[in-house]
């Protein structure tokens, strides 16, 4: 058994189809095959089911594969961490972003991060928290900027609150509540609220802060904070906004007025999220503590 041919089944785990696996891992797909067949000889069992149309894994090569998972992450820690002995700031890191949070909060961080650690390559990937968490898990990527809390308690995860971000409520500019210097949340709530769809985590956020279970059917949802912008500046309805991509409405021009919550008013934390026992943890300790630093307009610092 070598780590290779583990690599070689994750990979099919992962593609669910023997071609896709084989680009992953850059060889042919008869090399492929023939790996995992040899393993699955050695062990004496069948890893996956091939009778389906998308390969799909046994019982108990669910099993393995998780074991395998965390061998060749194990491997790669006894890597990095022989290569941390030089700089452990001269990497590529696999961040994710939630994309209420990607296009708003990344112009004012990336420039000084670049600045501050030049041989530290960032490679983004914008997605939607759940996915975000479950490509952290199965080591897709590195780490993620995410709202906290987590939508599920994972001890295998460092968690570093990095900023706290204000909402605001994004009104039409010819609404009543657009005169006003400040506005309560219920009163969104009764001018017609917008939410972004099922999967974005602002959209929980903004329900907690309205203190609601739900609203009724003739609820909007959109699927992007830009959607809902839009439809305020239409003068369809009222939505809550982050602070910082309330920063950049200017392209609306005069259609949409930005007002602050009435106290208690509401926010959301960001943080900095990555597994434990990475072997860039100690990477991942240094660009939180300066992102941590590095307080963008209109946030707070927290504890």
């Amino acid at each position: 058994m070598t780590l290779q041919e583990l690599r070689y089944v994750v990979a099919l785990a992962d593609a669910g189809h023997f071609g896709h696996a084989a680009e992953v891992c850059f060889v042919s797909q008869s090399t492929l095959s023939t790996q995992i067949k040899k393993l699955e000889d050695y062990l004496g069992i069948a890893l996956f089911d091939r009778s389906l149309k998308c390969v799909t894994l046994t019982p108990a090569g669910r099993e393995i594969v998780d074991s395998a998972r965390r061998i060749i992450e194990e491997a790669n820690r006894i890597c990095e961490l022989s290569r941390q002995v030089k700089d452990p700031m001269v990497r590529a890191i696999h961040l994710g972003v939630i994309p209420t949070l990607g296009p708003y909060y990344l112009p004012h961080v990336l420039a000084p991060v670049h600045e501050r650690f030049p041989k530290l390559r960032l490679l983004l990937r914008e997605e939607m928290t759940p996915h975000v968490l479950a490509h952290l898990t199965e080591g897709k990527l590195d780490a993620g900027l995410l709202a906290l809390p987590l939508p599920v308690d994972d001890p295998a995860m460092e968690i570093v609150p990095l900023f706290c971000e204000p909402f605001l409520a994004a009104v039409p500019a010819d609404h009543p509540l657009a005169a006003a210097a400040e506005i309560h949340i219920d009163e969104l709530v009764h001018a017609g609220l917008f939410l972004l769809e099922e999967g974005h985590c602002l959209r929980n956020q903004a329900l907690e802060a309205c203190r609601l279970a739900g609203l009724d059917n003739e609820e909007i949802r959109a699927t992007s904070l830009e959607t809902l912008r839009q439809m305020v500046g239409m003068g369809l309805g009222v939505t809550l906004i982050p602070a910082l991509a309330g920063m950049q409405s200017h392209d609306l021009g005069t259609r949409v007025a930005l007002r602050p919550l009435a106290s208690p008013g509401a926010s959301r934390t960001i943080g900095l999220v990555w597994r434990r026992r990475s072997p860039i943890a100690p990477t991942m300790e240094s660009l939180a503590k300066f992102l941590k630093d590095l307080l963008p307009p209109q946030t707070l610092a927290v504890n």
